[in-house]
């Protein structure tokens, strides 16, 4: 046999051997994925961001598409964001008191997303002050319609199409670890972005230094009869009730984290775990990475200070709570309710007030 063939599996048990899980599947097996994922829709150009001078050369060639951010903020017209020339905005700002902090390519949009494919788009980091009215900024900045206004990614989020989504994150993302990394950790001296805004180098010691993100684990906890945990912090009679979640600690696996996690905030021992999927969530720098978890415990005691409140849910009788407004879980925005309808099974419906 050669090196390059590997052997044929031994699916026959063999008195005091152990028989993988895997037995009989042919090697490299991929398994079906349990939350669907969702292909990306921008190009990010990692290549073509590292040549110097691009985004200049980029707002010259035309075309170009401008997002505006300031702070948290994005200009929204309906539910759509609000996206300008980005070589008329760019002259605009420089005949103005205002100017740019930052200029951050954002990538191209790829075949399937609601945008054209291969427009370019540049991410246009404002001052905090910008954060005003939209019909006050027109006097400063054209292209921007009738109604517009300044709004976060929670207000508008559920309204987005995918592709403004995607756009709205990773601007997000970029612009929270330039406001939080401005100076070198290594020697105190103001930072200068390169290669499109996704490297910033000390000009004193010149290291480079790269954008962030921090691993966090997210769990359904389901018990030996098929029940769900979940919890909520805050006063304890409020009513949001949502998965457990932790950030992944320096030196430590995912699983053990889930472990770790899972033990702290509701004394709880988690038998085996299962990763489902992530959802980046930039609010400042996270990713989220989806697990459920298992256990032989029937009883929580939430550490008081993370996690106030725990309850264990069958699927009638989470239901029968989230209609009856006893509690309410995570929106359709975050992960969290695909985890828990992945448990129930199906879509788990929402109260609707009439009044």
């Amino acid at each position: 046999m050669s090196l390059a063939e590997p052997p044929a599996p031994n699916n026959q048990a063999q008195s005091g051997t152990l028989v993988s899980p895997h037995a009989g599947l042919a090697a490299n097996h991929l398994l079906d994925t349990v939350l669907p994922v969702r292909p990306a829709l921008i190009d990010r150009g990692s290549a073509a961001r590292l040549k110097p001078g691009m985004l200049e050369e980029l707002m010259n060639s035309g075309g170009a598409r401008a997002m505006v951010l300031s702070g948290r903020q994005a200009l929204i017209n309906g539910n759509s964001l609000v996206l300008l020339d980005a070589a008329e905005l760019a002259l605009h700002l420089q005949d103005t008191a205002y100017a740019p902090e930052q200029l951050i390519y954002l990538g191209s949009a790829l075949p399937g997303s609601d945008l054209p494919a291969g427009t370019e788009l540049i991410l246009f980091l404002l001052p905090q002050q910008f954060e005003v009215q939209a019909e006050e900024f027109e006097a400063h900045i054209a292209g921007i319609p009738e109604g517009a206004q300044w709004a976060g990614f929670r207000d508008v989020a559920a309204a987005l199409n995918p592709t403004d989504t995607a756009i709205f994150v990773e601007a997000s993302a970029i612009a929270n670890w330039h406001g939080t990394h401005t100076h070198c950790p290594r020697c105190g001296t103001a930072t200068v972005p390169e290669a499109g805004g996704w490297v910033r180098r000390c000009p004193s010691d010149g290291s480079e230094h790269y954008p962030r993100t921090d691993p966090a684990i997210i769990v359904t906890v389901v018990g030996a009869d098929g029940r769900l945990l979940l919890g909520g912090g805050g006063p304890l009679d409020a009513r949001n009730y949502s998965t457990l979640a932790g950030f992944v600690e320096p030196g430590e696996s995912l699983e053990q984290a889930v472990v770790r996690e899972i033990g702290e905030e509701v004394g709880v021992r988690v038998t085996a775990c299962q990763y489902l999927g992530s959802q980046s969530w930039p609010f400042p720098a996270s990713l989220m990475l989806g697990f459920t978890a298992t256990t032989e415990d029937t009883e929580a005691a939430p550490d008081g200070v993370e996690v106030t409140r725990a309850r264990w849910f069958s699927r009638s009788e989470l239901q029968e709570a989230v209609l009856s407004g006893d509690i309410v879980i995570s929106s359709r925005l975050s992960i969290a309710r695909s985890l828990i309808e992945h448990w129930y099974g199906g879509v788990i419906q929402d109260r609707v007030d009439t009044a």
